[in-house]
């Protein structure tokens, strides 16, 4: 496992999100969140494409049909980056102006779960919801106050899940089938001093690899055990999301933010809001579409 992330974009991303690889494309799509704006990253060609959506995104998916699938402000929304095409899909939590769409991903049936955060004042109004591929909406947790990292066992029978004020991933039972979700429990638990868990993604192996709010880090958990197996250094306090990409899923892409940090501390951390890069030993598990 590599020390320190390498940067391969400076983008400074206000607040960067939303990693995930389309090894469709072999493009990484991620987010600027409060920009509004969704980027195609090409690593072949290092060509970073930007598109603007209007509203604030929280997260992106492909979409098996073409496009692809975003988490906005107001709900699920398809776009086409090729022409523009921007449609808002469905507005599961009824456009509540104290809430916007934060992180998401979809699982292997190809649904797309998205959760919304709340404003600091305000804990517990959010929520976690899933896109079914009929485009009808469900909502499967309350009580949320920054719903954020989510992604599945490779057997697809575990769901781990990440409310950032709780400093823990949880755990659920899952069925592929229909999609639900019961007993849930801690799983990792995360010391203050490392920062606030974020953005999560899995490997082949099952370990998972949480992005560190406030933390400089991404770090790898094994969740059955709770043990703390290592971790990669960012040179950007702010790290909010990872996924693993490359033709062999061997490479793990790290997202940041400038959000947060004083004028001093932007001094120090002149790439914060970069897109990084490491090789971390393990590969990764296929990003899932949008099947609808």
């Amino acid at each position: 496992m590599p020390e320190t992330a390498d940067l391969i974009l400076d983008a400074r991303a206000g607040l960067g999100e939303g990693a995930v690889w389309d090894s469709e494309r072999e493009t990484l799509y991620w987010v600027d969140i409060n920009a509004g704006v969704v980027h195609a990253f090409d690593p072949a060609t290092g060509e970073d494409r930007a598109f603007s959506v209007g509203e604030p995104v929280g997260t992106v998916v492909p979409r098996r049909s073409g496009g692809l699938m975003l988490a906005v402000r107001r709900g699920f929304a398809s776009f086409n980056p090729e022409t523009g095409a921007f449609r808002l899909v469905c507005d599961p939590d009824g456009h509540n102006p104290e809430l916007r769409f934060n992180d998401g991903k979809c699982d292997p049936a190809g649904r797309f779960w998205a959760g919304t955060i709340t404003g600091r004042d305000k804990p517990g109004r959010a929520g976690l919801f899933c896109l079914f591929p009929d485009l009808h909406a469900e909502q499967k947790l309350a009580d949320v106050t920054n719903s954020n990292g989510i992604c599945w066992r490779p057997d697809g029978r575990m769901m781990y899940y990440i409310d950032t004020p709780l400093q823990r991933v949880d755990a659920f039972d899952f069925d592929p089938e229909t999609g639900s979700i019961s007993n849930r429990r801690p799983v990792v638990t995360v010391p203050d001093d490392m920062g606030h868990p974020d953005g999560m993604t899995v490997d082949a192996e099952g370990k998972l690899w949480v992005a560190m709010w406030g933390g400089g880090a991404v770090h790898r958990w094994d969740p059955e055990t709770a043990e703390h197996l290592g971790s990669i250094a960012v040179p950007a306090s702010q790290v909010t999301s990872c996924a693993f990409g490359g033709r062999n899923l061997d490479e793990l892409y790290i997202t940041t933010a400038r959000a947060g940090l004083t004028r001093k501390e932007r001094r120090a951390q002149p790439h914060a809001g970069g897109l990084f890069k490491a090789e971390p030993g393990v590969p990764g598990v296929k990003a899932f579409a949008f099947a609808g």
